[in-house]
C-alpha cells in the first residue's frame, strides 16, 4: 500500500461514506483512544441552528472530543467548498499547534475534493445576474437541471443537486464550462489524505429509516417549527436533505407519513451518490473500506490509524 505520513503538517486522515453509515459514531471513539480533534466535512452541519436534520454531533459528543467545522455560517450565508478548505487548514494548524492529532469527518465529497485536490481560481459572477437565474433554477427538478449539465458540462452531469447548479451557472454566466475552469485554472493542492471509508453495505436501507425514526423522537419537526419563524425560505441552509419534506409537514402540506416517506427516499438516493463519489473518485492506494457492523472493524479502523496495513 502506498502511504502518507500523517505526522506531517501536509498530511491528513479522513474518515468518510455515506450519510448515515456510522462515521461519527466510529471517528468519535478513535479520536478519544488517539487525543485527536474532529474536523467536520459535511455541508449541511456548518449551519447554526439546523442540528436535528444533519445529525450534528450532540453537546455529549462534542464534550467527548472537540470538534471543528460545525455551526460556523449562518443559514442565510452562502459557504463555498474552497471557504470550508481554507477554514479547515488554519483549523488543521491550530490543533497540531497544539499538538493533537486531526481527523476529518464527513460526506460532502467537494469538501474533501477542495481540500485535498488542485483547486481553481474562481472566475467573477455578476450577483444580480446569478441571483436571478438561481431563481429560475429553483423551479427546476433535479432531473431537469441534470439535462441542463449534460448539454452545458456533461463531465459534471452525475453529480447532485448543488454542483449541477454551480455547473450550469458557470456555463451560462461566465461562458466556460466548470470541469475545464478546474483544469485549466487550477492550483496546487496543500494537503495530502489517507481515507478510511465507511459504509455498512445493503444494511445501510434500513440505518437511514430508524435514523429518521430517531431524529423525529429527538424533535425534528419542532427544530424545523422554530427555524421557520426566523430564517427565510430561500436560504441555502434549507437544501439540506430532508428539510423541504419537514417544512411541508408542518405547515400541513404534506402528512407525517408523506413526509417519512420522502425524507427516506430522498437520503437513500443522496447515499446512493455519495457512494459512487467515494468508489470512483479516492485513490484505491490510500483507502481502506470497512463494514462498521464487521466484528473485525474496531481493529481494522486503529490499524488504520496507525498506518499498519490496508483492508478492502
Amino acid at each position: 500500500m502506498s502511504s502518507i505520513d500523517v505526522s506531517d503538517a501536509n498530511s491528513v486522515r479522513v474518515i468518510c461514506g455515506p450519510t448515515g453509515a456510522g462515521k461519527s459514531a466510529l471517528a468519535i471513539e478513535l479520536a478519544e483512544q488517539y487525543d485527536a480533534i474532529i474536523l467536520s466535512a459535511d455541508s449541511r452541519q456548518i449551519y447554526r441552528g439546523f442540528d436535528v436534520g444533519t445529525a450534528k454531533p450532540t453537546g455529549r459528543d462534542q464534550s467527548r472530543v472537540p470538534h471543528r467545522g460545525i455551526d460556523v455560517a449562518d443559514p442565510g450565508e452562502r459557504y463555498s467548498a474552497a471557504k470550508w478548505a481554507d477554514e479547515a487548514r488554519s483549523w488543521m494548524a491550530e490543533a497540531r499547534a497544539a499538538g493533537r492529532p486531526v481527523v476529518v469527518v464527513g460526506g460532502t465529497g467537494f469538501y474533501l475534493r477542495a481540500l485535498t485536490e488542485p483547486l481553481f481560481e474562481a472566475l467573477p459572477i455578476d450577483a444580480d445576474r446569478r441571483a436571478a437565474l438561481e431563481s429560475l433554477m429553483q423551479s427546476l427538478s433535479t432531473d431537469e437541471l441534470r439535462r441542463w449539465c449534460r448539454e452545458l458540462d456533461s463531465r459534471r452531469s452525475h453529480l447532485g443537486r448543488t454542483q449541477l447548479v454551480r455547473s450550469v451557472e458557470t456555463a451560462l454566466l461566465v461562458g466556460q464550462r466548470l470541469s475545464d475552469l478546474h483544469r485549466t485554472r487550477a492550483r496546487a493542492p496543500e494537503v495530502q489524505a489517507r481515507y478510511l471509508v465507511v459504509d455498512p453495505g445493503p444494511e445501510l436501507s434500513a440505518r437511514i429509516e430508524r435514523r429518521f425514526d430517531a431524529m423525529m423522537a429527538d424533535g425534528w419537526a419542532d427544530e424545523v417549527k422554530t427555524l421557520s419563524q426566523r430564517v427565510d425560505a430561500s436560504a441555502p441552509a434549507w437544501k439540506s436533505s430532508g428539510y423541504s419534506a419537514m417544512r411541508d409537514m408542518v405547515v400541513g402540506r404534506m402528512t407525517s407519513e408523506a413526509a417519512r416517506e420522502r425524507v427516506i427516499i430522498e437520503t437513500r438516493q443522496y447515499a446512493k451518490r455519495q457512494r459512487t463519489w467515494f468508489r470512483h473518485q479516492l485513490e484505491e492506494s490510500l483507502t481502506t473500506r470497512i463494514d462498521p457492523v464487521d466484528a473485525r472493524a474496531g481493529r481494522v479502523a486503529r490499524d488504520w490509524w496507525e498506518g499498519k496495513g490496508r483492508s478492502e
